[in-house]
C-alpha cells in the first residue's frame, strides 16, 4: 500500500517544483520528489541490494540538496528576495561584491542541478539506483522526475538568474560534454542492462543541456521536447525489462535478451522500437529529439559541443545496437523469457513502444506545443 501512496506525493513534489516561483516553493518540491523517491527505492526490504541502493541514493541526494540550499542562500543574500523575478530583477542591476556572491550562489545552483539530472561528473549515484532499486522503481524515478528536473533548471536558471546567462551556459556546456563523454563510454562496458540504461541516462542528460546551454527559446523547446522524448522512451526500455520478469528472475542482463527474436517475435519488435529510438534511428522520436537539440546548439553558437554530441551519439549507438544484435542473431540460452499474462500492463507497454514510432512519425504537434510554451 505505500507504494502508490509514495509515488502520489513525489507526484505532488514534481508538480509543485515545475510550477514554483519562488525559492522557498522550489526547496519544497524537490524535498517532497526526493524524500518520496529515497523512500521507494528502499521499498524492497528483503533485498541487500535495494537497501544499499536507497542509503548511496539518500546521502548523495542529501548531498545535491545541501548544495542547492546553499546556492538559494546565497542568492538571497545577493538579491535580497525569495522570488524568482525578483531575482532576475536583481541579477540585471547589482555588482560589485553582491554581483560575486550571486554568481557563486549560481554555481551551486548549476552543481545541485546536475546533481538532480544525474549529470557528469555527479552522476555516482545513478547506476547504484538504477541497478538496485525494483525495476518498477526505476521505471519511475527513470522518467518522470526528469520533466520536473528540466521544469527546475528553467524556473531558476532562466526565470531567476537569467541575467547571468553568459556564465551559467558555459557551465551546462561543459556539463553537456562531460556527461556525453562519460555516459556513452561507460554505457558501453556494462552487461546488466539496467545499468547500461543508467549510463545512458548520462549521456541523454547531455543531449538536454545542449538545448539549454544555447539559452535561446528555440533551445528551451527544444530541450523540453528532449525531456518528454526521453521520459517515454526511458519508460519503455525499463517496461521491457519489468514484463519479462519473473518471481525469482529479473531480465536485467544483455544476455537474457539472446534469441529473443526466435521465441517471440513481437516482444522483440517491440523492443527493437525501444532501442532504435534510444540510439536515434531515423523515424523513430528519439532521432528527432537529438536533431531539435543539436540545432538550438548551432543556433546558440555551440558548434564545438554540437560536433561532440555528434561523435558521441555514433559510439552511443553501439551499445543499443548490441542488444538488437543479441535478440536477433544469438542463440536462445537457458529457460525461456516468459511475459507475464498480465494483459493490461502487455497492452500499455506495447502502446508505450509503439508511440515511439508513431510520434517519430508525427512528431511536429509535441515540438509545436514546447515552442508556444516559450514563445513569450
Amino acid at each position: 500500500g505505500e507504494v502508490p501512496i509514495l509515488t502520489m506525493f513525489a507526484a505532488s513534489g514534481m508538480m509543485l517544483l515545475v510550477s514554483a516561483g519562488n525559492l522557498t516553493t522550489v526547496y519544497l518540491g524537490l524535498e517532497l520528489l526526493a524524500l518520496s523517491s529515497y523512500a521507494l527505492v528502499a521499498i524492497d526490504r528483503d533485498s541487500p541490494l535495494s537497501s544499499e541502493a536507497a542509503m548511496k541514493y539518500f546521502v548523495l541526494g542529501a548531498l545535491a540538496s545541501g548544495m542547492l540550499l546553499y546556492g538559494m542562500s546565497l542568492v538571497y543574500g545577493a538579491s535580497h528576495t525569495l522570488d524568482l523575478g525578483g531575482i532576475n530583477v536583481a541579477a540585471g542591476t547589482i555588482e560589485g561584491a553582491d554581483r560575486l556572491l550571486l554568481l557563486t550562489g549560481t554555481v551551486f545552483l548549476v552543481v545541485g542541478i546536475a546533481f538532480k539530472f544525474g549529470a557528469a561528473p555527479f552522476h555516482m549515484w545513478l547506476p547504484d539506483t538504477y541497478h538496485g532499486a525494483p525495476t518498477p522503481i526505476t521505471l519511475f524515478i527513470g522518467s518522470a522526475p526528469k520533466l520536473a528536473a528540466f521544469g527546475m533548471t528553467y524556473r531558476l536558471l532562466e526565470s531567476g538568474v537569467g541575467p547571468l546567462g553568459e556564465q551559467w551556459h558555459l557551465l551546462l556546456a561543459g556539463l553537456a560534454a562531460l556527461s556525453l563523454g562519460i555516459g556513452n563510454l561507460l554505457a558501453i562496458a556494462q552487461t546488466n542492462l539496467k545499468r547500461m540504461l543508467a549510463y545512458s541516462t548520462v549521456s541523454h542528460v547531455g543531449f538536454l543541456f545542449l538545448g539549454l546551454a544555447s539559452g535561446t527559446a528555440q533551445g528551451y523547446a527544444s530541450a523540453m521536447f528532449y525531456a518528454i522524448s526521453y521520459a517515454i522512451m526511458s519508460a519503455a526500455a525499463f517496461g521491457a525489462i519489468v514484463l519479462l520478469s519473473r518471481r525469482g528472475f529479473e531480465a536485467d542482463r544483455i544476455d537474457d535478451f539472446k534469441g529473443l527474436n526466435a521465441r517471440n517475435p513481437w516482444m522483440a519488435g517491440l523492443v527493437l522500437c525501444i532501442m532504435a529510438s534510444l540510439a536515434g534511428v531515423p523515424p523513430f522520436l528519439g532521432f528527432w529529439a537529438k536533431l531539435a537539440v543539436l540545432r538550438a546548439a548551432l543556433q546558440g553558437d555551440l558548434l564545438w559541443l554540437a560536433i561532440v554530441a555528434i561523435v558521441f551519439a555514433v559510439i552511443g549507438a553501439y551499445y543499443y545496437l548490441r542488444v538488437i544484435k543479441v535478440m536477433y542473431f544469438d542463440e536462445p540460452v537457458g529457460e525461456p523469457l516468459q511475459v507475464r499474462s498480465n494483459r493490461p500492463l502487455r497492452a500499455m507497454f506495447a502502446v508505450n513502444a509503439l508511440a515511439l514510432l508513431v510520434l517519430g512519425l508525427a512528431w511536429n504537434p509535441v515540438m509545436d506545443w514546447c515552442q508556444k510554451a516559450f514563445a513569450a
